[in-house]
């Protein structure tokens, strides 16, 4: 039996192995880029993902991500969503664009969001890449969200602000990016985080008085995130 409100410290498809199909209400997560080895912002050069090899063959990685995908798309009921996470990348002077594999999959993309981040690239060969993209994706064409925060589809860092925690986990959502899309599912009980990291769409699940379930290949992440989430107060 599949416990809620806890975090398999484990690779995701393990963890949706022990679901059953059309159980799943909202997943918002964002994998690993497949950045390489090491990757750089603005002035600071960053090593892959903890205990994760993020420099995958690009085919490797897209046949990866379509095969994650597609079991979230079975384990998500019909009336379900996913809101997934990634950025136009560039590799060998040319952008990789997440359509690429998204499109290959079972699920039907409702909406892209783009959230000017600000995270810098300051290689003077291009303009400068500030932005992620969030696509919102359901199995059904007829699915809706309510729009309870009156907002259009380009985020801001004034609204979503990046956040780390403390150098333990380079990059983690904006609480109030994950608060934000919480309001708009309000309907949304069981939420799935298949790249957990440290915790926080399982904290703010828990504030706005819903389930979650999240996996993590990283015992580092585990036990960072279930510091994370007894802390019962939003950090922003």
């Amino acid at each position: 039996m599949l416990e809620l409100n806890k975090i398999y410290n484990e690779n995701c498809l393990d963890t949706m192995a022990k679901m059953p199909n059309n159980f799943i209400d909202l997943i918002i997560t964002s994998p690993p880029y497949n950045l390489g080895k090491k990757h750089h912002t603005g002035n600071k050069v960053f090593k892959s993902y903890d205990e994760y090899n993020d420099d995958l063959p690009e085919t490797e990685y897209q046949k990866q991500q379509i095969t994650i995908l597609n079991e979230l798309f079975r384990v998500t009921n019909d009336n379900g969503s996913l809101i997934y996470n990634h950025k136009n990348r560039i590799k060998g002077g040319t952008q990789i664009t997440p359509y690429e594999w998204l499109l290959k999959t079972k699920w039907i993309i409702k909406q892209e969001i783009i959230w000017f981040n600000g995270s810098q690239n300051f290689d003077k060969i291009r303009f400068y890449p500030m932005t992620e993209r969030f696509y919102w994706m359901a199995k059904s064409s007829k699915t809706k969200l309510y729009n309870a925060i009156n907002h259009h589809d380009l985020f801001g860092r004034e609204e979503w602000k990046a956040q780390g925690t403390n150098k333990s986990h380079k990059r983690s959502f904006p609480e109030k990016m994950i608060n934000d899309f919480l309001l708009c599912f309000p309907n949304a009980r069981i939420i799935y985080d298949p790249f957990m990291g440290s915790g926080t769409v399982a904290k703010i699940a828990l504030l706005n008085n819903r389930v979650y379930i999240g996996s993590e290949i990283s015992t580092k992440y585990c036990d960072l995130a279930n510091v994370m989430i007894i802390k019962k107060e939003p950090t922003g």
